[in-house]
């Protein structure tokens, strides 16, 4: 439902120079999402009408990530710093009537439950606040801005760091940036919010005073978890965050009926769908969006990504990215399906297999040591140890067809395009160059000759050469010569 009297503001134009990268803050990824695309679902599952990011580094990467995000417009900050001005600019862009609620949110700070959010909309609501903020009590508050409250309880100001007075910076209640104001009482602070600070910039927790010096009352709610109100600013939080994330993804699938044997090495992206009664076992990686049906059992030692996964199918210590795995069928152990694979149900792909851009039939079977790439393999094939399918001719790929119920002798090469009819078979090494018709056995002969001595004379002094007098001596003797 949607929800008409909520607008949210993001902030994700900050620089993020501690990140040390190429990629802008809020685009590094998380659990199959990036930080600001956690904050936007989060937005979404609230069903607020109005929402609007406002960007300024890297304006073109953050604004096009905004395109899986429908409702989402970006709005550009300009050379005004802080996030008072920020803010001021989202709010700008919404309806010059609104006059409901407005969720100021940051593009960084990805692990905030929408419980959380209901929770101080409700608060702010109930005390008809013109303000209402998150706060979180942190052992050490270094670096955060403090919460300020009255003899009353009731929040005074927010101060940060580096203007804190000494007996400020022992106040414990930091301030995440995570607020609710009422439309009309956050335009008429933000006209007050100066930059005469030690940063020189607009703080939007200034508006803070600026509400609570004119008599309004200003709310706060306790997050229930300080670590996850906190943003991600460096490498090192960046990994913390993914930790407990996935902390949280294993538990929500363990309590809907998925079996994960050592969630300690499990990583599981939010991204990604389990049905009842699949079994994940150790250092196995389900990433993406990929989806994993009742019955299957995945791992260990295995990483899907984008992959599509069966009923009661098995994938063992393999890697498999954007496959589609049948019902019943068996992967691995060490399988490599790249982009493409489909396996049909009760197919066999196994040990030392790569498969990519091809469909193997039902029932059909790729045992181990074999290449399929650019392939249709057709229902009830058995292709023996070693099979390659030779796609490419240094110009371009090409298909092979195998049709249903062949069987290939070890080592046989297909140079495709080629294609072997229904019932064929191959002998062991063929080379198939030609069309193989339905029924037919395609041999690669050539005679075998035996070049007496060759050893000896060829390789004269080394253990094989002395081997072979030894064994022809032996063999002599044997003979009665």
């Amino acid at each position: 439902m949607s929800e008409h009297n909520l607008a949210i503001v993001i902030l994700a134009a900050g620089q993020g120079t501690r990140m040390k990268s190429a990629t802008p803050k809020v685009l590094h990824r998380l659990g199959g999402r990036t930080l600001l695309g956690h904050v936007l679902r989060s937005a979404e599952s609230l069903g607020a009408d109005l929402v609007r990011v406002v960007v300024r580094h890297e304006r073109e990467q953050v604004a096009a990530s905004l395109d899986d995000y429908p409702g989402a417009i970006a709005v550009d900050q300009d050379e005004v710093p802080g996030t008072g001005r920020a803010v001021q600019v989202g709010l700008h862009a919404l309806p010059s009537d609104f006059e409901g609620d407005v969720l100021v949110l940051s593009g960084d700070v990805p692990l905030i439950e929408v419980e959380t959010f209901q929770a101080m909309l409700s608060e702010h609501r109930a005390r008809g606040a013109a303000a209402t903020l998150l706060g979180a009590h942190l052992a050490d508050p270094s670096g955060y801005g403090r919460v300020i409250r009255g003899s009353d309880g009731m929040v005074e100001r927010i101060v940060e760091q580096k203007d804190a007075t000494p007996e400020e910076t022992v106040v414990t209640e930091i301030n995440p940036g995570v607020y609710v104001f009422r439309a009309p009482a956050l335009r008429g602070a933000l006209e007050q919010v100066g930059t005469d600070n030690a940063q020189g910039e607009m703080y939007l927790t200034d508006v803070i005073g600026i509400l609570r010096r004119g008599g309004d009352t200003i709310a706060g709610v306790t997050a229930p978890d300080a670590g996850v109100a906190l943003g991600v600013n460096d490498r090192v939080q960046l990994g913390e965050a993914a930790r407990i994330l996935n902390q949280r993804v294993v538990r929500r699938w363990q309590l809907a009926g998925v079996t994960i044997q050592d969630p300690a090495t499990t990583w599981i992206d939010d991204t990604a769908t389990l049905a009842q009664d699949v079994t994940v076992l150790p250092n196995t990686h389900i990433l993406g969006a990929t989806s994993v049906s009742a019955g299957a059992t995945i791992g260990p030692d295995t990483s899907l990504v984008d992959t599509e996964v069966g009923e009661n199918a098995t994938v063992r210590r393999s890697d498999a990215t954007l496959a589609v795995i049948g019902r019943g069928v068996n992967v691995g152990p060490w399988a490599y399906l790249r982009a493409g694979a489909e396996l049909a149900e009760g197919a066999k792909a196994g040990t030392f297999v790569e498969i990519k851009n091809s469909t193997v039939g039902a029932g059909s079977k790729v045992p181990h040591l074999s290449y399929v790439g650019d392939a249709e393999i057709g229902e009830g094939v058995n292709l023996g140890a070693g099979a390659i399918t030779a796609n490419y001719d240094d110009i371009a790929k090409h298909r092979t067809v195998v049709g249903d119920h062949v069987k290939t002798g070890s080592h046989t090469v297909m140079i495709a395009p080629v294609t072997l009819g229904a019932g064929a078979k191959t002998g062991a090494g063929a080379v198939v160059r030609k069309d193989v018709p339905p029924g037919a056995l395609a041999m690669s002969v050539a005679p075998q000759r035996n070049l007496p001595g060759w050893v000896e004379k060829h390789r004269s002094g080394t253990a094989a050469a002395d081997a072979a007098v030894e064994a022809q001596g032996s063999e002599k003797q044997a003979d009665g010569e």
